[in-house]
């Protein structure tokens, strides 16, 4: 690899998968060099609990894209979930006459609006502008040499546990790799997975982790949404577990082999073998009964998630329906549940716009990493055209 080659990397921090993937940065093209992934053990309903665990799956991990590669990353961009929360907040700026709107106004609007009042431990995770308000006229994009007296700025705040984000940080750092940027994972598992067409007719990202799902929500190129659920693929595994008298394990072979998160289709009718503690013999059940199970936490879940949309008013404005990711979109039905529940179209998210990505990673599973690297790409790309950048595009980045 070239000395001048520009790496983009994603580093996806799972709750029990560390995820890398290193592009090359190609003029504005990303091409997909290698990738590479470590189990981890360092979280605990969502929150971190080892930050030596979560270093050691780090090195793993990008030793393994390394080595596929054929590059070594000195940074990358890290994307972060558990305890994750955004609000609507606005900034005024008024200017006392009317005067054209200068770039750096625009800018100053926005720090305006970002200074909400955060409870303790709480941090700002990222700034994502909506739109700008002039003299009372609502939903301008970019107002950049319009005329007004009274600016207002319109941003989604997405906020984060300072502890977490701080022992995140410090524990890729110790992997011997710098945080270019922390984004909250489902924004950029959408960045990966949307076209910004199908954003603009309103859309909503479920990346379903294993201990929480992450949701974002977007109305044009404005996110109105990010925020996270504590629920995830780790407690249908429970309900199983406990409902079908076997230890976690079995539950998750059990899941992944014969689940379904919908009831009514022929496979009801089999018959499933139940593993049995040691020393008894094996059992059957009706395989409608495991799928029973899924379907009624998968319902909860989505009812969750409905709710939210609701807040936003949204509900009638999903018009490119929802978009699943993570480990938790592969178990069946879990599209047919989304629809149901969110009364849109739903489909699995996977990734789009890296140039020879590979088959065996076209999957749920891999799209935030992708959009991490993708993110990464946008980022080095910026700082080349920033001087000359101005208004909302020239400040989503952050």
């Amino acid at each position: 690899m070239g000395s001048k080659t520009k790496l983009a990397v994603g580093l996806d921090l799972g709750s029990t998968t560390t995820r890398v993937v290193i592009c090359a940065l190609e003029g504005d093209t990303l091409r997909f060099l290698g990738h590479g992934e470590a189990p981890v053990h360092a979280w605990n309903k969502s929150r971190l609990s080892d930050r030596e665990a979560l270093s050691h799956s780090v090195r793993f991990a990008l030793h393994e894209a390394e080595l596929r590669a054929q590059a070594s990353p000195e940074s990358a961009v890290v994307g972060v979930g558990g305890c994750v929360s955004g609000v609507n907040s606005r900034g005024l700026y008024e200017f006392g006459r009317r005067r054209d709107i200068e770039p750096d106004d625009l800018r100053y609007a926005v720090e305006l609006a970002a200074r909400v009042r955060l409870e303790e431990d709480r941090q700002v995770l990222q700034i994502c502008p909506q739109d700008f308000t002039l003299d009372g006229r609502a939903g301008y994009r970019n107002p950049k040499g319009m005329l007004c007296a009274r600016l207002e700025a319109n941003v989604h705040v997405v906020t984060v546990s300072m502890q977490d984000h701080q022992g995140l940080v410090a524990a890729v750092h110790h992997a011997h790799l710098a945080v270019e940027e922390s984004v909250f994972e489902a924004i950029a598992a959408a960045y990966g997975a949307i076209l910004p067409e199908d954003r603009a007719r309103g859309v909503v990202l479920v990346d379903i982790g294993a201990q929480s799902t992450h949701i974002a929500l977007y109305d044009g190129d404005a996110l109105l949404l990010a925020t996270s659920i504590p629920v995830g693929g780790d407690h249908f595994t429970r309900d199983v577990s406990w409902l079908l008298k076997v230890n976690y394990e079995d539950a998750e072979n059990l899941k992944r082999e014969y689940g379904c998160a919908v009831t009514g289709t022929e496979s009801d009718n089999s018959i499933v073998e139940i593993p049995s503690a040691e020393g008894r013999g094996m059992r059957e059940a009706p395989r409608r009964q495991l799928n029973e199970i899924l379907e009624a936490r998968a319902e909860e879940l989505f009812e969750r998630i409905y709710a939210e949309i609701l807040r936003v008013g949204m509900e009638q404005s999903l018009l490119e329906g929802a978009v699943l990711t993570g480990g938790g979109a592969l178990l069946a039905g879990m599209c047919d549940v989304a629809e149901r529940i969110l009364n849109c179209q739903a489909r699995n998210g996977l990734s789009t716009g890296i140039e020879n990505w590979p088959q065996q990673l076209d999957n749920p599973v891999w799209t935030t990493a992708a959009g991490l690297a993708m993110y990464s790409g946008r980022l080095k790309l910026k700082r080349e055209w920033k001087r000359a950048s101005a208004g909302l595009a020239g400040m989503a980045a952050r």
